[in-house]
């Protein structure tokens, strides 16, 4: 495993980390054994760094990765979110009683005296332009109950918003094959702030694995069947907002592209791991086979100027027109 400062905590983060959104639900049925066993494999292979949120799974994710954390003795640290809780979700509700419930909350849930890191969990847009929501933040660090904080966003503009704020360490936000426009401005200025970028969504919800076909199933209870057109969420979420059927044919094209020896999540994974500005990937896995075959993208080489072009090439041909003016 390969270690990268994750913006100026201070911390070396693994470049593949883990994401837990699964472990909670919204992605068909999951086993909580068999994610124990995945977060376990995770840690075994050198990862040091795993993603969930308050409300993966109503606090399954968390209490989950909470058992696994009085399990070892690794130093892990896990990054949580707070904000989705509300109903409705408005920019009224980000006050100091609701944001303190929740990191009590989330406290309670992971078993921990105080949060490595909460994030904002793509809140309206609205938020960022609250300094009073970041002061509250403020004050949760200095009451020691946590160490940071950072934001999960939508929108590129956003997370350009979001690191005006001189105390913001962390944006997540979705990159990927199918997602190049925080390439574009966003990560050159994060850069010189020295905020910590994490990818998420790295393989598109699935797609980027090329396992998916026209014919595939998904179950009632997964988000790739019942948000397809942001019925649940925001749209973006959900195969990075690109049309199932246009995500296929470019998955084809992209499987041509594919190194010798590399499986495509490890290709897709490896892709973003060639932007110096990315602090990690928190790909999802809810199996121990799904850990080990992201890992393994960190072990291949550099990827050629001609693969990265192409790479660009199919996203303008497929892609572009469907997503790079809305995120």
């Amino acid at each position: 495993m390969n270690y990268r400062e994750l913006g100026r905590t201070g911390w070396q983060v693994s470049e593949v980390s883990f994401g837990a959104w699964a472990l909670g639900g919204s992605w068909g049925t999951v086993d909580d054994e068999e994610s124990l066993a995945a977060l376990h494999k995770a840690i075994d292979l050198g990862i040091n760094f795993i993603d969930t949120a308050d409300v993966y799974g109503d606090g399954r994710s968390e209490r989950l990765i909470g058992q696994v954390l009085k399990e070892r003795s690794e130093t892990i640290y896990v990054a949580t979110k707070l904000g989705r809780r509300l109903r409705p979700l408005s920019p009224e509700g980000f006050t100091r009683e609701n944001m303190t419930s929740f990191v009590e909350r989330s406290l309670t849930n992971l078993g921990v005296d105080a949060l490595d890191i909460v994030q904002l969990h793509t809140p309206p847009t609205a938020v960022y332009y609250m300094p009073e929501v970041f002061g509250i933040l403020d004050d949760l660090k200095a009451q020691g109950k946590i160490k940071h904080y950072g934001v999960s966003v939508e929108k590129s503009e956003e997370g350009l918003k979001a690191i005006e704020y001189p105390n913001v360490q962390t944006v997540q936000i979705i990159f990927n094959m199918f997602r190049l426009r925080p390439s574009e401005l966003f990560f050159e200025q994060a850069k010189k702030r020295q905020v910590g970028i994490l990818a998420r969504v790295p393989l598109a919800s699935g797609l980027l694995t090329g396992k998916m076909t026209k014919q595939t199933a998904f179950a009632e209870d997964d988000h790739r069947l019942f948000n397809r057109e942001g019925q649940a969420f925001d749209k973006g979420e959900t195969f990075s907002g690109v049309d199932y059927e246009t995500g296929l044919a470019a998955v084809e094209e992209i499987r041509k592209l594919l190194p010798d020896g590399a499986t495509m999540p490890q290709f897709a994974l490896r892709w973003i791991l060639m932007f110096d500005a990315i602090s990690c990937v928190i790909p999802g896995a809810k199996r121990p086979a799904q850990v080990v075959d992201n890992i393994g993208a960190a072990a291949l080489p550099a990827l050629s100027d001609e693969t990265m072009a192409r790479v660009q090439a199919i996203y303008d041909e497929y892609v572009r027109a469907q997503v790079h003016h809305r995120w």
